[in-house]
């Protein structure tokens, strides 16, 4: 159910042991062909689709659409919190609905510069709220070996911008995508230091994109597809479906 939907008095009526589900964003370049606001665009395409299929399952807040992007600073359009103030925002959240009654979250995360920061969230409310229940996930390492089959573009070619984020993007708002500012791939080559969403690094290692690609996009975009996109949502709702059905029917409390 969509937090913001509900009067005061229906959500002083909703059982406290629900999940309650925070996407955590990011509003940031996307390359020329895709908007700011993909990775927005993206997470909330996943949490209504599970709002329409389990909608008295759990509890969706609004959007954190800002997220730390500072290494993509260097194009235009993006915007950006420092790590402090984004800790903050999310802990005051959670410390509203504890306040509230609830103890059961979920972070649902569609950005890559959001997990770092976000593993130390969870770590430090784990902490404070040991009465409560804390788990953070990044959408595409929900289902790994799945997201493989569909990867046409190889090492690399689901970076930022690239195979997968374009083909969901085709799917999901086909009006926003720039399709004529998609280019070949320059010739960058795998970088294992770096890794991309279905292959991560064995180390941690920074670079801005500036320095991994001149145009911001990092991966394969032409090799997308209105149909791939489409497959990708199937794949993460149903794993998000099971992840939800999983944190109602364990008992924690």
């Amino acid at each position: 159910m969509i937090w913001d939907n509900l009067t005061t008095e229906q959500t002083e009526k909703i059982n406290k042991n629900l999940p309650v589900l925070i996407l955590l964003c990011a509003t940031e370049q996307h390359g020329p062909h895709l908007p700011l606001s993909t990775d927005r665009l993206i997470g909330e395409h996943f949490t209504h689709e599970l709002n329409r299929l389990i909608e008295d399952k759990f509890i969706l807040l609004p959007t954190v659409p800002i997220g730390c992007s500072d290494h993509h600073l260097d194009f235009g359009g993006t915007l950006t919190f420092k790590h402090s103030t984004f800790k903050k925002i999310i802990r005051e959240i959670v410390e509203c609905m504890i306040s509230h009654g609830f103890k059961n979250f979920l972070f649902l995360n569609s950005h890559g510069g959001n997990q770092g920061i976000g593993q130390v969230i969870l770590e430090i409310l784990g902490n404070k709220f040991q009465h409560c229940h804390f788990n953070l996930i990044t959408w595409w390492k929900l289902a790994n070996e799945e997201l493989k089959k569909l990867n046409d573009s190889g090492p690399g070619g689901t970076g930022h911008a690239g195979e997968f984020e374009t083909s969901l993007m085709l799917f999901i708002a086909p009006k926003l995508v720039h399709k004529d500012k998609i280019i070949p791939p320059s010739d960058q080559k795998f970088d294992p230091l770096i890794g991309d969403m279905i292959n991560p690094p064995s180390i941690s290692y920074f670079q801005t994109i500036k320095k991994m690609s001149a145009n911001g996009v990092v991966g394969n975009p032409n090799i997308s597809s209105i149909e791939k996109g489409e497959k990708i949502s199937h794949i993460i709702t149903s794993k998000l479906l099971d992840l939800i059905k999983n944190l109602n029917s364990i008992d924690k409390f």
